[in-house]
């Protein structure tokens, strides 16, 4: 098991022997660090350690920054791996390696280790998450998506972007300008992914681990993923994620459209994509009609047309679940984070991760080929 975070926060520098730390200010740099979570000594915090003004940052979840690599590419990679198969001498240990070079080097080793599945969940948060927020999200991913027997995933890579942390709405409109520099950002980090495999698995001693990788968004994340998108170049696309889950997405419903360039581009990276939608989802009916002049929002309302996608875009409507498992007036209201608060809407998700065909999954009703609706 591993949780990394990817982050284009402002990094601040500490004197002595305490490790740099990811920033709370909305702020971002051009390129991704790489930290890796230690839940080693990981403990529940009790209600009155939260409420003290120090349970910030290392004091909810430690991290450790990984340094940047002595040398960019993939060769150094390559040369560990094959003097731990013993197939080549070399002075390199994996302490030579940073950066992205340091994280796909585990997860190949972990997840090469086992014939189970063990496969890596991309998740993209939404709006208005400070780090501090961020932290506490990627425990809560962690009990749901690693901790739970019914889920596939072993590892997660939480994509952490400067969001506002705010919920005053014109924030909503610098979370939209960082959710653009952010994608560029995971722009670069896609090439560098497709790289490594590449340089990897042009060494046929280096078998692939045959694991699975999943992307998933909520919210504004989407709004992130389709930045990535637009910039993404359809000859560079290369089909290496099995499943897409865009979670209650603040983005147009018209993304699927040729015109819109960026979502139609999604069957040629993944096997599957699965649109969440909460016909009553009251934050993304304020972003329609207070910040979007009126645009439906694809969370809400569903793809304008995917016809033509069909076979890959399913569509399922969540909008008649319950809340049995935070039924606060923050989620009962806002119908807007079914992936937390429902268990028939995360039932659904491991199914769809385990890649069971869509028409058998169960407590689902078919709409029509590619339209579901989850029931009771």
């Amino acid at each position: 098991m591993s949780v990394y975070i990817l982050s284009n926060r402002k990094i601040i520098r500490h004197k002595g022997e305490r490790a740099d730390s990811f920033s709370n200010d909305e702020y971002s740099i051009p390129n991704f660090r790489i930290a890796k979570c230690d839940f080693d000594d990981y403990k529940e915090p009790t209600a009155q350690s939260k409420k003290r003004k120090d349970y910030t940052n290392r004091n909810i979840l430690n991290y450790q920054l990984f340094s940047e690599p002595e040398k960019q590419g993939y060769e150094n990679v390559m040369e560990v791996l094959l003097s731990e198969k013993g197939i080549k001498e070399s002075t390199l240990t994996a302490s030579n390696l940073g950066g992205t070079q340091r994280m796909f080097y585990e997860l190949y080793k972990n997840m090469s280790s086992t014939k189970e599945r063990s496969d890596v969940l991309i998740f993209i948060h939404g709006y208005a998450y400070d780090f501090d927020d961020e932290l506490q999200a990627i425990i809560d991913l962690k009990k749901l998506f690693i901790d739970r027997p019914e889920s596939p995933v072993e590892h997660i890579l939480f994509v952490s972007w400067p969001a506002s942390s705010s919920i005053v709405p014109l924030t909503y409109f610098d979370d939209k300008a960082s959710s653009i520099n952010s994608g560029t950002s995971l722009l670069r980090l896609f090439y560098f992914y497709t790289q490594f495999l590449k340089d990897i698995f042009s060494n046929r001693q280096l078998a692939p681990c045959n694991q699975r990788i999943h992307i998933m968004a909520h919210s504004m994340g989407n709004r992130v993923l389709q930045s990535m998108l637009y910039s993404l170049k359809r000859e560079n696309i290369l089909r290496v994620i099995d499943q897409v889950i865009l979670l209650n997405a603040d983005v147009s419903y018209k993304v699927f459209e040729e015109s819109e360039d960026s979502f139609n581009k999604l069957p040629l990276l993944a096997n599957r994509i699965s649109v969440y939608l909460n016909r009553q989802d009251a934050i993304l009916g304020i972003s329609q009609f207070t910040k979007n002049i009126l645009t439906p929002r694809l969370g809400k309302n569903g793809p304008s047309d995917i016809s033509q996608l069909k076979d890959i875009v399913s569509v399922i409507d969540c909008t008649f679940v319950k809340d049995d498992l935070l039924n606060s007036f923050k989620f009962e209201a806002g119908n807007h984070w079914g992936y937390l608060s429902s268990s028939q809407v995360q039932s659904d998700i491991f199914q769809n991760l385990y890649g069971i065909d869509r028409n058998l999954i169960t407590n689902r009703i078919a709409n029509n080929e590619n339209i579901f609706t989850i029931i009771s």
